[in-house]
C-alpha cells in the first residue's frame, strides 16, 4: 500500500512541476480529462495521467520546452496526440481527437474555466467542449456516455446548449441518442435537456424519412469506434469517411 502511495506522490509531483514549467514559460494550455470532469461533476477518479490540451500549432513548442528540461517526449499520433514522460509517468498533450473532429481552437480558450490542478491555478476546458469530445468516445473498450450524462446532470442548467448544438449539428444523431439515454437514466431530470433542442432533434429524425437515401454506401461507425467497424469497410463494401490529417 505504501508503495502505491509513493508512486502516486511521485506522479503528482511530476504533474505539478510540469504545470508550473508551462506557466513560468508563458505557454498557453488547458487542463482536461479527469481533473475537468471532477470539477464539473464531483467524481474523483484515480487518474493515471494528466491531460493537457492545446492548439495544433502550440504542441511543438510544449514538446521542445520539456525536452530542453530533460524530459522524454514523443509525437504519439500526428493526428491528435503527443506525450511527455518522466520515468513511468506521462502527460498527454492533446490537440485534436483521433477522428479529427474536436480540434482545439481559440473558442476553447475563450470559454475556459478557472480551476486548480495539484495545487496549481490552471484553466480547464469548458464543460461544453468536454461533452463534445466525450460524446464521440463509444468504443468497445471505453464508452464515455456515463460521463456525458453526468455533465448534463450537474451542469445542464448552465450549459451553453447553443454552442453544443453548433459543435454537434453535423452529427445530430449522436446528440439525440445521448439526450434519449440521459432521459432514460434520469427520468425526473428530463427538463435539463432544453425543449427547443429536443424538438429540433426530433424534427430532424422525422424529416430524414422525407429525404432521398444517400447515394454513397457509407459507414460512419469509425467516427465513434476506430476498431469495431473494420469488417464494414474491408468486407462489406462500406466507404469510410475521409479524415483529413493536419
Amino acid at each position: 500500500m505504501m508503495q502505491v502511495e509513493d508512486q502516486k506522490t511521485v506522479a503528482q509531483e511530476f504533474y505539478r512541476e510540469a504545470l508550473q514549467l508551462l506557466i513560468d514559460n508563458g505557454l498557453p494550455f488547458l487542463v482536461g480529462g479527469g481533473l475537468a470532469l471532477r470539477e464539473y461533476v464531483g467524481i474523483d477518479r484515480d487518474m493515471k495521467d494528466l491531460d493537457i490540451f492545446c492548439k495544433a500549432g502550440e504542441y511543438p513548442h510544449i514538446l521542445r520546452l520539456f525536452a530542453e528540461h530533460g524530459y522524454t517526449t514523443e509525437i504519439t499520433d500526428v493526428r491528435w496526440l503527443a506525450k511527455v514522460f518522466k520515468g513511468d509517468n506521462f502527460i498527454d498533450i492533446i490537440f485534436n481527437t483521433v477522428n479529427n473532429i474536436c480540434q482545439v481552437d481559440d473558442v476553447w480558450y475563450q470559454h475556459a474555466v478557472d480551476g486548480e490542478a495539484y495545487g496549481i491555478p490552471v484553466r480547464l476546458i469548458a464543460p461544453e467542449e468536454l461533452l463534445w469530445c466525450k460524446i464521440y468516445v463509444q468504443n468497445r473498450e471505453r464508452y464515455d456516455g456515463a460521463d456525458v450524462n453526468h455533465i448534463i446532470l450537474k451542469q445542464g442548467k448552465t450549459l451553453d446548449w447553443h454552442r453544443i448544438w453548433r459543435r454537434l449539428e453535423q452529427h445530430w444523431h449522436l446528440l439525440l441518442a445521448q439526450c434519449l439515454i440521459f432521459q432514460f437514466v434520469y427520468p425526473t431530470e428530463r427538463e435539463l435537456i432544453p425543449r427547443w433542442l429536443f424538438d429540433q432533434l426530433i424534427a430532424l429524425a422525422k424529416d430524414q424519412y422525407a429525404l432521398p437515401a444517400p447515394v454513397e454506401k457509407v459507414c460512419l461507425g469509425p467516427i465513434i469506434d476506430q476498431t469495431q467497424y473494420k469488417n464494414d469497410i474491408t468486407q462489406w463494401d462500406y466507404k469510410v469517411i475521409t479524415i483529413k490529417t493536419i
